[in-house]
């Protein structure tokens, strides 16, 4: 079957339609669970994950297990009331796990639609600081095909939000997920880093492997902040002046914007689609891709009926960023 073969559900002549990929036309699912643990960056806790298989249309749950019930938080772009300095998702009855954003960026990747993710703790595993370990593990874990159809969402208009000098946009593109992302630090080693990935064309390695960043001269503010309590030259790089202070100094040439890269595909999955557009974002983060997303299925352009699930638990996004540090988990 080939992907020219798209069945479109519903398009009424709004921004974006619901396709259905002729190509992986099921949904798809691990077939045992798969563990991870480690140090949360920010609360200093450590955790441990264990990632099971998902019946279709359920999307990605995280279980509180150390909470005795109403411990399920579904990831919804709708669930997120914090981007500071991370994704927090949260209930409706306060339960809250943060940090999600390179695990959900691993499971896109490694094309898992429906997973329950049971986690002992606040705050998902910081890692190496990348989607690496997640995804090396999902990459080589057997999955199984589920009996309904993997959701598309298809840009069918231009979408753009304007925050004072950070700006979001998607296009129509082809049929693919293509994210093109702009820095601008004072910083000269960071400085305006820009690139561009297709996500169905070009080699997304560097994009998945490249790590957590700040500043050096930004870290006190941060634990002052009470975050980062965990964090190390073992899982994020450090900036001093002209100087990386990891050993063994950069992954690639473009780590910080790709590292943006990825924080944006892991958001994205909290639509609760595989988006297909061309993104084009400069001077985002975490706070700036929910306020797009909320605002792009919010606006009258978007005119859905009940196959799109609207979760009543809408959460309000807590938006007291300090948008000055240069720190992006």
């Amino acid at each position: 079957m080939l992907f020219s073969e798209i069945l479109v559900v519903l398009n009424l002549n709004s921004i974006f339609s619901i396709t259905f990929s002729m190509v992986e036309i099921y949904q798809k699912t691990l077939t045992k669970p798969v563990f991870f643990e480690g140090i949360g960056l920010h609360s200093g806790f450590k955790s441990k994950i264990k990632v099971m298989p998902a019946g279709a249309n359920q999307g990605i749950i995280f279980k509180r297990i150390d909470l005795p019930n109403n411990n399920l938080i579904k990831a919804s772009y709708l669930n997120v009331t914090s981007a500071k300095l991370c994704t927090t998702l949260e209930n409706n009855h306060g339960a809250k796990v943060s940090t999600v954003e390179h695990l959900l960026a691993a499971l896109y990747l490694a094309g898992i639609d429906n997973a329950l993710i049971e986690i002992d703790s606040t705050e998902v595993p910081i890692m190496d600081g990348s989607a690496k370990d997640f995804l090396d593990i999902l990459k080589i874990s057997e999955t199984k095909l589920l009996s309904e159809k993997r959701k598309f969402l298809k840009i069918e208009k231009k979408f753009e939000l304007v925050e004072g000098e950070r700006k979001i946009s998607i296009e129509p593109n082809d049929g693919s997920l293509e994210v093109e992302f702009q820095l601008n630090y004072d910083n000269q080693i960071i400085g305006k880093q820009k690139n561009a990935i297709n996500f169905d064309k070009d080699n997304y390695n560097d994009v998945s492997i490249s790590r957590t960043f700040c500043l050096f001269k930004d870290i006190e503010k941060i634990k002052q902040a009470g975050l980062a309590k965990g964090g190390s030259l073992d899982n994020a790089v450090v900036v001093d002046g002209e100087k990386v202070l990891n050993e063994g100094g950069l992954r690639n040439k473009k780590e910080f914007v790709n590292h943006k890269i990825l924080d944006l595909v892991g958001d994205f999955l909290l639509s609760g689609f595989r988006i297909l557009g061309k993104v084009k974002c400069y001077q985002g983060g975490h706070e700036l891709t929910n306020m797009f997303l909320r605002k792009m299925f919010s606006s009258k352009l978007f005119l859905m009926d009940n196959k799109i699930d609207k979760s009543s638990l809408s959460k309000k996004l807590n938006n007291s960023l300090s948008s000055k540090l240069a720190v992006n988990a």
